[in-house]
């Protein structure tokens, strides 16, 4: 007799068949790296808010306040995503795309672009 499934999200592993290991760990894989992403706009969050290098406060704080928020966000974002992918996984479907990659590629260009605009001079 094989005992009960007791992975979480039960609802997830409920559905479809076991894909290869492979791509299930891939996934995994990819989620850590979006929260040590979440992590490092964490970090240059209070980096911005702490060090300031020479950035008016009008503009340290926004953007401090706009990173640490990333970093908060990041990692629902992440874990969402996740979730959708295993899903695919299971039901032979394909992935999603990749809409998570290019916002927080635009905000960090956009972040980068404010900062360095209001520094130089």
């Amino acid at each position: 007799m094989t005992p009960p499934d007791r992975r979480w999200p039960r609802r997830l592993y409920r559905q479809g068949t076991e894909p290869d290991v492979r791509f299930t760990l891939a996934n995994e894989r990819t989620l850590l790296a979006w929260l040590r992403t979440a992590l490092a706009f964490i970090v240059a969050g209070v980096a911005v808010h702490t060090l300031g290098g020479g950035i008016p406060a009008a503009v340290s704080r926004p953007t401090s306040a706009a990173l640490i928020g990333l970093g908060a966000a990041l990692p629902v974002a992440a874990y969402l995503r996740w979730i959708r992918n295993e899903a695919a996984l299971r039901s032979r479907r394909p992935l999603a795309g990749a809409a998570l990659g290019t916002m927080v590629a635009a905000a960090t260009v956009i972040t980068a672009v404010l900062l360095v605009s209001r520094t130089a001079g």
